[in-house]
């Protein structure tokens, strides 16, 4: 456990101390929010989102790059130094997850960069969740063929198996969660946050489990987004962006996969779930009822469109997280 809490605060310090130029250097490049009339995927405005977000026109993005090259180069770094019982395919398919998600975010932020019109953010949403499923399928035939995970564990029955019907069930849960984060990631801080209350619970998972491989890449992940989340709280410095919402949405994912709690990781990841399942109701109602349920989705925008203001949405949020994540250790760890 020492040699983890080491590498998270490694990994934090290298991370704030290029955060500062990082910055910088998006300036110089001119990787900004412009402003711009947001639409939805059925290519209708998003009033409301935009409303409450044109202040922040100007804000760089694309700190999701800086922390994929430092979690990158630190997880390769560590597994080589430190003598653990470590499973290549373990540490192949969580920089697959990284860098895959990674690149389809870095060529949507270029898209919206470049400021072509090519859909829903950048990229039309078709192709956009075509290429999500087809690298969700890969890292899941990965789990279950390389590292034989074919079982969630549900109270009363241990170990349910599903065969080959593993591989959709992942893929289910790793596109789920890529757009699930890139949603929350509306608010400064908010998906940062989250994810750090996520990763605690799912070290303290595979530290009861003895996995040290996936207990190291938690520990760097962990330091890493902490020490983004210090420039990213509200007022923001700077943003994820797509390169770094959408990888580490699907890395979450797959961590949770990694420790066979499928079940446990929909409740420690429980606003995420709140957040695309609120957006998910919305889109499906716009097409099959011909009108809106809710006044705005996700749930954090409705929350804004009440008058709650941002950081007190956030805050509120991490308490939730808290107790979402109290409950799914609860599950994971009940015999």
């Amino acid at each position: 456990m020492a040699q983890l809490l080491g590498l998270t605060l490694l990994s934090a310090f290298i991370t704030g101390v290029l955060l500062i130029p990082f910055i910088d250097f998006l300036y110089k490049m001119k990787l900004r929010r412009h402003k711009q009339k947001t639409k939805d995927p059925f290519d209708k405005p998003t009033p409301f989102f935009d409303k409450f977000h044109a202040w922040k026109e100007g804000t760089p993005f694309g700190g999701g790059i800086l922390i994929i090259v430092v979690i990158s180069i630190l997880t390769l770094w560590a597994y080589g130094l430190l003598n653990v019982d470590f499973k290549i395919w373990e540490i192949i398919v969580l920089l697959f997850t990284l860098w895959g998600f990674g690149a389809l975010g870095f060529y949507d932020d270029f898209k919206k960069l470049r400021g072509e019109k090519a859909g829903f953010f950048g990229l039309r949403l078709r192709y956009k969740f075509a290429i999500q499923w087809l690298l969700a399928f890969a890292i899941a035939t990965i789990l279950y063929y390389q590292l034989g995970y074919s079982f969630i564990f549900i109270k009363g029955l241990g170990l349910a198996t599903f065969g080959i019907l593993f591989i959709p069930l992942a893929a289910f849960i790793i596109v789920s969660f890529a757009n699930a984060f890139n949603i929350a990631d509306g608010l400064d801080g908010h998906a940062p946050g989250l994810l750090l209350i996520a990763l605690i619970a799912f070290l303290a998972i595979s530290a009861n489990q003895l996995d040290a491989s996936l207990g190291i890449f938690i520990a760097i992940l962990m330091g890493s987004v902490a020490a983004f989340l210090y420039f990213n709280i509200y007022p923001a410095r700077i943003w994820l962006g797509d390169v770094g919402s959408l990888s580490l949405g699907a890395t979450l994912a797959v961590v949770g996969l990694l420790t066979g709690k499928i079940i446990a990781v929909v409740f420690i990841g429980g606003v995420f779930v709140l957040e695309v399942g609120s957006s998910l109701v919305q889109l499906l109602s716009k097409r099959w009822l011909g009108r809106k349920i809710l006044p705005a989705a996700p749930f954090h925008l409705f929350l804004q469109q009440r008058g709650w203001e941002e950081p007190k949405i956030v805050m509120r949020s991490w308490i939730f997280a808290f107790f979402f994540a109290v409950v799914g250790l609860y599950i994971a760890f009940i015999r």
